[in-house]
């Protein structure tokens, strides 16, 4: 995505049920860290969401994994989005490891959500909040 925006910073403690068999933080729980971070820039950006109203639904997600993770540790996730569209908007993440000085240079796995908003009752799309369009202008 060649027009994203940096939109959200979060830190999160990696836990020790994080891990799995192999010693290092299981694949799955990579997606549950960028949905942390998703819901609480969705929070912040348009308000909680109304599950008897409209809100996010994902359509898509993926991850790239870089280097693996361990406990103990703190990981910074930097969630950007790209150019809304008229009901959907790109979602991705950088997941950083925290090192001991507090610094979170180094990327340890990138990935991300398309993001539709939705009408629950309906199950259809509806335009996104103005809030999110606002952060991107449409190009």
């Amino acid at each position: 995505m060649s027009d994203k925006k940096h939109v959200h910073v979060m830190r999160q403690d990696i836990r020790w049920g994080d891990m799995d068999a192999f010693g290092h933080v299981n694949n799955t729980v990579y997606f549950r860290y960028m949905e942390t971070a998703r819901i609480a820039f969705l929070e912040e950006t348009a308000g909680r969401t109304d599950t008897a109203s409209e809100g996010p639904v994902i359509v898509t997600a993926y991850c790239t994994f870089a280097r693996q993770l361990k406990y103990p540790g703190q990981i910074e996730v930097r969630t950007f989005v790209g150019t809304p569209g008229r009901s959907s908007i790109e979602v991705t993440h950088e997941i950083r490891l925290v090192d001991e000085n507090g610094n979170a240079d180094v990327v340890h796995a990138e990935g991300g959500a398309k993001v539709v908003w939705v009408n629950y009752a309906a199950e259809k799309s509806v335009p996104l909040p103005e809030a999110l369009k606002a952060l991107v202008p449409a190009a």
